[in-house]
Formats: C-alpha cells, structure tokens, sequence
C-alpha cells in the first residue's frame, strides 16, 4: 500500500540483498585481469614464437634480414602485438591491484607498480624492433646491405636485452602477487572464492623463476638455462583462478584499506 511505514526489518533485508560497490568492483576486477593475461598470453606466443623466433636467427644477420624481408607484414604484425601486450599489463597491474587491495592495500599497490613500470620499459624495448624494417629498406644510407642487416640485427639484440631486464619487474610483481592470494586465503572475505594456499606458492615460484633468469643472464655469459620455462604453471592456474573463482570474492566494504583484513579464527 502507497505510503506504508518500512520496518527496520525490512530496511534491513533490503541493504542486505543489495550488492556492495565494492563487491561489484572486485569481481569485475577479477574478471578483466583474467581476460587481460588470457588475451596476452596469446599475442605474446604469437609474436615471440611465431613471429620472432621464426624470423630471427641469432647470430646471423644476413639470414634475419632475408627473412624480415620476406615477410614484412608478419613482422609488422608481431610488433603491433607486442604493443598490444604492453597495454594489457597495465590493465593487469590496475585489475589486480583491486582484487587484492582488500587483503593488503599497500603490498597491492606495490605490486601493481612493479608491473606498471615493466610496461614502461617494455614499450622501450619494443621501439627497438620498429627501427629495423627501416634500417633493412633504407637506400642511399652509404651502409652496405651487410651493415644495414648488422645494425638491424643488432636492434632485435637490443629488445631481447631490455626485455630480459625488466622482467626482474615482473618477478617481484608474481612474488608479491603470490604473497596476496597465500595471506588471503586465510582472509574472512575471501572463503567463497576459495584460494588454495599452493597457488600463492606456485606464484611466487614463478616469479623466483624470472628473477633468477635475468640475473642469470647478467651474471654468467652464455647463460641459457631457462628457469621459468619451469614455473610458470602458477602463471596459468592464476588466469583459471580469475575467471572462476575470484569473481566471486565478497570483500568486506567496511574493512580498512591499508592493514589486512579480519583472520578467521
């Protein structure tokens, strides 16, 4: 009936069946990181195996070039891709960060900074490879086509190198990333999404596993053990996490941003 006083009772079911912002939030959140390390995942195949690795023999500058040459729009295409990824980690930095800041919103941030950045410098190491289309069909330069093949080799030498840096950034993001899921299993909030404490550890194993790479790289020449090759299954399990379960966290709204939540008990 119009005009019929609401009793607290009612009041009160109402606000409790009504989804909180911050709810809403985190699962999205939840969602779009999923997705975003998902489509990445593939971009990154295709152009680091499919692209690269197809086109570029280390060493040989002459049969790369002969290879770019040949399949310039491929090449192009591996390229855009690798942009692509950059913009998908800055995505991932944002959406993670919001689906652990309920547990740790200062170890989060942290986080999200340290795969931000890596971004950054990716798209440094990315810039490298746009230079060598030209360098392969400039004319008039004085180079020879040998020089013009060196230098342009030389430039995807560059990328690698870079990129193999920065990953150290990626690895302390995946240990950290790692610590989160571990602390938040055992967060009041988080029961309904489920987080096995071994996928926090197999996070931070892969994050190790980077870390370890590009020191290795820098330490001992010729190193090629690939270290992460091994861990990355933490990787994988996180993007099923994400799109299974972590949609389904219910953060408490009225927990305190910048300590841990409430344990139970």
């Amino acid at each position: 009936m119009a005009g019929a006083a609401v009793t607290p009772d009612q009041e009160r079911s109402v606000e409790y069946q009504r989804p909180s912002t911050t709810e809403t939030s985190v699962g999205r959140a939840s969602v779009i990181a999923g997705l975003a390390l998902l489509l990445m995942t593939v971009l990154a195949v295709f152009a680091n195996f499919v692209v690269l690795d197809g086109l570029v023999t280390r060493g040989d500058a002459t049969g790369t070039a002969t290879a770019i040459l040949g399949a310039e729009g491929t090449f192009r295409l591996g390229i855009a891709a690798l942009f692509a990824v950059a913009v998908l980690d800055l995505t991932v930095a944002w959406a993670l960060y919001t689906v652990f800041k309920p547990v740790h919103a200062g170890v989060a941030l942290l986080s999200g900074w340290f795969r931000a950045v890596f971004a950054g410098i990716f798209v440094v190491a990315i810039s490298q490879l746009m230079s060598v289309p030209q360098l392969l069909g400039a004319t008039g330069t004085g180079f020879t086509t040998e020089q013009q093949a060196t230098q342009a080799l030389l430039s995807i030498e560059a990328f690698y190198n870079i990129w193999d840096g920065a990953l150290i950034l990626v690895g302390l993001h995946l240990v950290l990333v790692g610590y989160l899921l571990y602390k938040s299993a055992a967060v009041q909030s988080y029961p309904s999404g489920y987080v096995p404490k071994v996928l926090g550890m197999l996070l931070i194993l892969a994050g190790i596993g980077y870390v370890v790479d590009s020191f290795g790289r820098v330490l001992f020449a010729g190193y090629t053990f690939e270290v992460a090759a091994f861990t990355f299954v933490g990787e994988v399990l996180l993007i099923l996490w994400l799109l299974i379960y972590g949609r389904r966290i219910r953060p408490d709204e009225d927990s305190v941003d910048d300590e841990p939540m409430s344990v139970t008990t």
